[in-house]
């Protein structure tokens, strides 16, 4: 199975916003970009929520029925591992295998032996082209590479193993990630987490790796975008060099898992893929769920009150909620506005603190922040949650396709 060139993942916490995902998806298509959707839910989502993997797979599949929708999509099972990876068996084309938790961990002597000998030929000054400087490889970095990534890659390759005896050889697309940890891989890094990946059989198609800055949820990228821009474009040089050196894929290509809204950094990758004619994918799950709530604070009446109840229960539940997402955060509690503030806005004041609208005097990223982690609160609405959403379609879709276009797909290719 071949990926798309440039793909969007799109995750949608409650199933109810594919149609609106897809209508910006195909706004970009008529606009001269060809870009596929991926449709994509974690397990922790899914627990969270209470729903089944297979219903991305009707999500996704009722919305290309829908809009008549003809050309490739996919569904992703977000950040999966062995323990998890079972359910999405059936319903996901598409697997992210989440390996952040096995980096550091110790292989057997023989396997860290046998790739060090087969490294020999990259010792000292390994020349990748599109990369002004040589890289130095000696002893040290090797040892240092191995010490850290080769039991991940070791993972991935028992979770691949797993797929295709299950699914069958071609039948899916394979993305790794190590994103989700403190410390960035750097190119030289990537490079040799490629070739432990294709030592073990793995035909990876996209990789996800940690790059500089944080990536926290829902806002924008806090980092040094110059050094970003030199790592995404060497990370692109060193895909390029890896596809030719190890047989990988030829669609192999760096994804980037955004966290959402990383518009800083989105004209530096429109610019540096354009320059090299270089895939993407793109994966900025939650920013659906927050469009939900502001467009329920625009409907007004009950919709309001629930998108205040949203927020009003979750900063009570702040530790609770934000625990799972400790290294994707930076909330800033004295900038949290009080229970009482909230529920004294109008739907305006209530979607203008929460819409990422850089610059606009309303918006606050902690209070973003905080919803962004809080759609537990919704789900445990029930049914009320489920029917608000029904009820008021057609804003919150109209938010929804509105985010993903404007504020996505045309900043990341230059519409």
């Amino acid at each position: 199975m071949e990926l798309s060139k440039y793909s969007f993942g799109v995750g949608d916490r409650f199933s109810h916003q594919g149609e609106a995902q897809l209508r910006a998806i195909v706004k970009a298509n008529q606009a001269g970009v060809n870009v596929s959707p991926v449709w994509n839910k974690s397990n922790r989502e899914h627990s969270n929520v209470k729903t089944k993997p297979d219903d991305v797979r009707t999500e996704a599949d009722a919305a290309v029925k829908a809009l008549g929708y003809e050309l490739p999509y996919y569904v992703d099972a977000d950040h999966i591992n062995l323990t998890t990876v079972a359910p999405f068996v059936k319903g996901a084309d598409f697997f992210t295998l989440d390996v952040a938790a096995y980096i550091g961990n110790e292989s057997s002597k023989e396997s860290v032996d046998a790739f060090l000998s087969s490294c020999e030929k990259y010792k000292g000054a390994l020349k990748i082209p599109g990369i002004k400087d040589d890289i130095q490889v000696d002893d040290s970095l090797l040892a240092k590479v191995v010490e850290n990534f080769l039991a991940a890659t070791e993972e991935a390759a028992a979770i691949y193993k797993y797929l295709v005896e299950k699914k069958g050889q071609g039948n899916f697309i394979a993305e790794v990630s190590m994103d989700e940890v403190e410390n960035p891989q750097t190119p030289v890094e990537l490079f040799f987490i490629l070739k432990m990946l294709a030592d073990k059989g793995v035909p990876v198609q996209t990789i996800a790796p940690k790059f500089t800055g944080r990536f926290n949820k829902g806002v924008d990228y806090v980092g040094d975008l110059d050094q970003f821009a030199k790592e995404f474009e060497e990370d692109l040089m060193v895909i390029a060099y890896a596809v030719k050196e190890f047989g990988l894929p030829s669609d192999l290509k760096l994804s980037v898992h955004s966290g959402s809204d990383k518009f800083s950094i989105y004209p530096i990758m429109a610019d540096i893929i354009k320059k090299h004619d270089k895939g993407l994918h793109i994966k900025t799950a939650g920013t659906t769920w927050l469009e939900e709530v502001i467009g329920l604070a625009l409907s007004g009446g009950e919709a309001l009150e629930a998108a205040k109840e949203v927020y009003a229960t979750a900063l009570g539940r702040k530790e609770e909620l934000c625990a799972p997402y400790a290294d994707v955060i930076d909330i800033k509690d004295n900038e949290l506005p009080t229970v009482d503030e909230v529920n004294g806005w109008d739907s305006e004041k209530f979607a203008n603190t929460l819409r990422h609208i850089p610059g606009h005097a309303d918006y606050n990223p902690n209070f973003r922040q905080l919803i962004h982690v809080g759609y537990k609160v919704a789900a445990e609405m029930g049914e009320r949650y489920y029917t608000l959403l029904e009820n008021n379609a057609e804003v919150i879709g109209n938010c929804v396709e509105e985010n993903i276009f404007d504020r996505h797909l045309k900043r990341l290719f230059n519409l």
